[in-house]
């Protein structure tokens, strides 16, 4: 008798196949449950109702809470700039999946994985997942395809936080809202991901950005207002109307419709006997300022509160490196944010995908969602370089693939010296036959050099006049070594030297060229140059072997 395989979900739910194809349209409408319409309790919003619409959120019922975090995003151009920044860089990171065990069935699996996540939709679906950040969760229902008789994921709708709720007892476990009736039951087994990224510790629905951003918004939506009262006020000059002794009712009454209507229309005719002037308001560009200032100020708590710094949405820098310092802190907020997105995804999606194919006991899978680390090359060959000196023997291959170089094969061009195997010795210069000595191989000395530094390009000669005999004499290695990076680094310093004098050109004052320069210091490519200078240093302790070398054999 076959023992029959049972799924669970993360809480223990068993899962029901024949509910997965179901086809059932439970979409919204106007009128039920799940109704499209949404209120808009920013309209009029002081300090006393966001307290208490903060209040009902923290008893369980989030409606107002998460109506009131789509208005900010659509009101507030700043927030929503900034935290579509975070989402997107989140979402378009690349995805590597790790096999579940080093068994060819491992292997296979996560093979079928890759090839699902090469879905062209997959980045608008994380994106949609990735407003969790804002609200502190979100919710996204998993489409089944099962047209073949197989378990696969056919699409990832992104689902109205309203439309679910946090049980009364912890407000931790989620809850969905019942299509039809709108009571609360348990999520449904491999349907949903559900995504709680907390921005800080705590509660679901006190852990989102949105909740401290609503306070500066807020703070700045009086401002503005403010400012457009001042603008509308002092911005235009003061119409003052005067009439004489005896004006008539009549006559006054045309004179007041008069000056109102220059406010709008910025014209009006009066009777001859009749003034107009006009009274400039006084130190208006310091109250604008004020205004300004307070708006900008607002502004940059809400880009620390979502990229952790200003120094890449509001164009300034404290000082040398701090543009570097503040990308730092970005990506550090980034790569968490990506873990926690794989996390999310590995165990609400390729988990559940993973055992309806293959069963329960079989390893899943594993995502991880971020940048490739890079090696830093110059380092590592700055690193090797006195190592090789020291007598360690390393594979050719392996540092060819630190640097994603191939093994030359016969017959292929090539350029540089053979690090690994040592060139023969050319036969001796007869320094007492002019004729011989004009056209002989190069010395030992000059041989083991050239061949040893031969990954500088450059031809450059390593004898020069002796002092007495007017025969040439070997150059020191440091002579030789310096000749060929002067003669093949300078096209890279001329492209370097032409991104500085470009900003130079563009910059109006010494001030500016200066920001410009910190601003804007990884416009400055000096990838060659590096690579050059690490080229540089591994021929010259290959060199410098060579002559130890020569020493020892005399």
């Amino acid at each position: 008798m076959t023992k029959k395989l049972i799924l669970t979900d993360r809480w223990g739910n068993t899962v029901e196949r024949s509910e997965l194809r179901l086809d059932e349209d439970k979409a919204s409408h106007v009128g039920g449950v799940r109704s499209p319409l949404t209120g808009y309790p920013g309209d009029g919003l002081n300090p006393d109702r966001l307290g208490a619409i903060l209040r009902e959120a923290d008893a369980g019922d989030p409606i107002r809470y998460l109506e009131l975090a789509e208005a900010i995003e659509e009101r507030d151009p700043h927030y929503m700039g900034v935290l579509g920044t975070r989402r997107r860089s989140v979402a378009q990171l690349d995805i590597t999946v790790e096999p579940g065990d080093e068994t060819p069935q491992g292997e296979e699996i996560a093979a079928r994985v890759r090839n699902w996540l090469k879905r062209d939709e997959l980045t608008d679906e994380l994106f949609d997942i990735l407003d969790a950040l804002g609200k502190g969760f979100s919710f996204t229902q998993i489409k089944w395809d099962t047209s073949e008789g197989q378990y696969e994921p056919g699409s990832l709708e992104y689902c109205d936080p309203r439309w679910f709720r946090f049980d009364s007892r912890d407000l931790k476990t989620p809850r969905m809202l019942n299509p039809e009736t709108g009571a609360e039951e348990i999520l449904p087994p491999f349907q949903y991901i559900y995504a709680p990224m907390k921005a800080k510790s705590g509660l679901p629905l006190r852990s989102g950005l949105a909740r401290v951003a609503m306070w500066p918004w807020l703070f700045k939506a009086f401002t503005q207002r403010d400012w457009a009262i001042f603008t509308q006020t002092y911005g235009q000059p003061l119409r003052l109307g005067k009439y004489g002794p005896g004006t008539s009712e009549k006559d006054r009454k045309t004179l007041f419709q008069a000056v109102a209507n220059i406010a709008g229309d910025c014209a009006a005719i009066i009777p001859e006997s009749m003034q107009i002037e006009f009274q400039q308001a006084g130190n208006v560009s310091a109250s604008v300022d004020l205004y300004e200032r307070r708006s900008d100020w607002h502004d940059k708590q809400t880009s620390k509160l979502v990229l952790g710094q200003t120094g890449t949405t509001d164009a300034e820098t404290g000082g040398l490196g701090s543009g570097k310092e503040h990308r730092q802190v970005q990506e550090d907020i980034e790569r968490a944010d990506a873990k926690q997105l794989g996390a999310i995804i590995t165990r609400d999606l390729i988990k559940p995908f993973v055992q309806l194919e293959y069963g329960p006991d079989v390893p899943v899978p594993r995502l991880k969602i971020g940048r490739p680390e890079e090696d830093d090359l110059a380092e590592f060959s700055k690193a090797l370089s006195p190592m090789l000196g020291a007598g360690l023997q390393v594979k050719q291959s392996e540092v060819l693939a630190k640097f994603g170089l191939s093994e030359p094969k016969a017959g292929d061009a090539v350029i540089g010296g053979n690090l690994t195997k040592t060139p023969q010795t050319p036969p001796p210069v007869q320094e007492n036959d002019d004729a011989v000595a004009t056209n002989a191989p190069e010395s030992k000395i000059e041989y083991r050099l050239n061949a040893h530094l031969g990954s500088l390009q450059g031809n450059v000669a390593v004898q020069q006049e002796g002092p007495a005999t007017g025969l040439s004499a070997p150059l020191s290695p440091e002579a030789v070594l310096a000749e060929k990076l002067g003669t093949t680094a300078g096209d890279e310093m001329g492209r370097i030297l032409e991104t500085i004098e470009a900003k130079l050109n563009a910059a109006g004052s010494f001030e500016e060229f200066r920001e410009m320069l910190l601003a804007g210091g990884a416009d400055i490519d000096a990838s060659g140059l590096e690579d050059l200078l690490a080229q540089a240093m591994i021929a010259a302790g290959a060199g410098g072997r060579a002559m130890v070398d020569d020493e020892a054999n005399d």
